[in-house]
């Protein structure tokens, strides 16, 4: 009888080391900065430009897109770009392609004003919003077919991995963000945040090299098993001439990954992962959409926000990415959830303390440690909970539709942060312990189907 080893930690922590930690690192930073362009410093260029809060918060619909992009992840699955497929392959020509278009768009900001052209800040706006949702279909999928299916302690490491990716392409990226539009301040520039667009231009660029640095992940099974999927529907159908081709088509690329999804988990358990994923990370985003804002208010600088909320936020969150990495490999994804959810809304309160206190530096970098460090576990667990789900004939569909859902309570809920700090009339101490409460629904449809997922961890 062969009797089972725990892993040591150190054993544990060497997933770590495998190369294909790097990639997925620098694919998760890809991914993270865009949020910096149409998060912080959006939501700054307008706050500094005379705009309220509830137009800040209804400016962050352009998230929304997020919650779509499910809708044509079909084509990042099955189409290829012309020219940059044949050289750079399938997932990076996507990604080159979205990330030129987010450079055009940082261009073309730098050329406008908020005050005068709010429509056109927001159009804009909401088209690097579009390429960066497409952008991260291909980044996710690209970062999954990295690791075997059936590696699940890497599947999870690699999680981690793409947390600490995406959290320092939006922390360190935030610190860009602000200190360079802090330094054209103070340097007298008029439109310090159109010329500090133009910095954030020079990221992209450097992204788009680091990419090159990322293979395309080994040959999959994965055309084979979308053409079986398009002939069997076309059988059905029961005649073959070019209708019915470009039906089968169609049909198999929208309808095969939802199809596959429900029959691997059933209808209810389905149902009740959909559920839980919508409503993990409310609470999460509505303090996230408003918290520049109220550092703002309460009298904090930008260098200040740099410093605490991006820098050392960044800094606090690899650490416990890595840890929340090496907590869900030995416990499992589920036990992890529900610690992180419970992490959550208990550091969502030390803001409501900042809100009552008022402005005070201790405290500041106390709930942000404390913040960053609930989001790393959380996040990293959410990851290797959405990753070990997909079906890898449909890996960029599945993992969109999936994460999509998530987005669309983060996104279109928390588009009324705002509104809701205003009908509270400014009281940002009850706005945060409403944040709190917001996660306790999704750990209930946790707890309803932890014991009929299997999953290999």
């Amino acid at each position: 009888m062969e009797i089972y080893k725990k892993q040591s930690l150190a054993e544990t922590f060497s997933v770590y080391f495998d190369r294909r930690m790097i990639k997925i690192l620098l694919l998760g930073a890809i991914s993270g900065f865009p949020w910096v362009i149409i998060g912080s410093s959006l939501s700054l260029w307008l706050k500094e430009d005379g705009l309220s809060r509830s137009t800040i918060g209804w400016a962050g619909l352009i998230f929304a897109v997020y919650a779509f992009n499910y809708l044509w992840a079909p084509i990042i699955d099955r189409v290829r770009i012309p020219w940059l497929t044949n050289k750079i392959g399938h997932r990076r020509g996507w990604i080159v392609l979205m990330q030129t278009i987010i450079l055009i768009s940082l261009i073309f900001w730098s050329l406008i004003e908020p005050s005068t052209n709010l429509a056109l800040v927001i159009s804009v706006g909401l088209i690097i919003a579009i390429a960066s949702a497409t952008q991260d279909i291909t980044v996710d999928a690209l970062r999954i077919e990295q690791i075997g299916e059936n590696e699940g302690k890497s599947m999870q490491a690699g999680a981690a991995m793409a947390v600490v990716g995406w959290w320092t392409g939006y922390k360190l990226g935030g610190v860009v963000a602000l200190t360079s539009a802090e330094f054209f301040q103070n340097f007298g520039f008029e439109n310090y945040w159109q010329v500090t667009f133009l910095v954030l231009g020079a990221v992209i660029i450097a992204c788009n090299i680091g990419l090159m640095f990322v293979n395309e992940a080994l040959q999959t099974n994965r055309s084979e098993s979308q053409k079986k999927t398009d002939k069997m529907i076309e059988d059905k159908l029961g005649t073959s001439n070019l209708l019915t081709k470009i039906v089968a088509w169609l049909t198999g690329t929208v309808a095969g990954p939802i199809i596959s999804f429900f029959k691997k988990n059933g209808f209810n358990i389905a149902l009740a992962i959909l559920a839980f994923i919508f409503l993990f990370k409310i609470g999460e985003a509505f303090l996230g959409r408003m918290s520049v804002i109220f550092y703002k208010e309460i009298g904090f600088t930008k260098t200040d926000i740099a410093l605490y909320s991006k820098g050392l936020g960044w800094l606090t969150t690899v650490i416990f990415t890595l840890l929340g990495g090496l907590f869900a490999i030995r416990s499992g994804v589920i036990k992890a959830m529900f610690v992180s959810g419970i992490l959550m809304a208990s550091t969502n309160l030390l803001f409501s303390l900042l809100a009552w206190s008022g402005k005070s530096e201790l405290l500041f970098a106390i709930a942000v440690i404390f913040d960053d460090m609930a989001a790393a576990f959380a996040t990293v667990a959410f990851v290797a909970f959405i990753s070990m789900l997909v079906d890898r004939t449909y890996t960029a569909t599945q993992y969109a539709l999936l994460s999509s859902i998530g987005t669309a309570g983060r996104t279109t809920l928390a588009a009324s942060s705002g509104a809701l700090v205003d009908w509270l009339n400014g009281d940002w101490g009850i706005f945060f312990i409403i944040t709190a409460i917001m996660v306790i629904p999704s750990l209930i449809f946790l707890y309803m189907i932890r014991h009929k997922l299997n999953f290999n961890d």
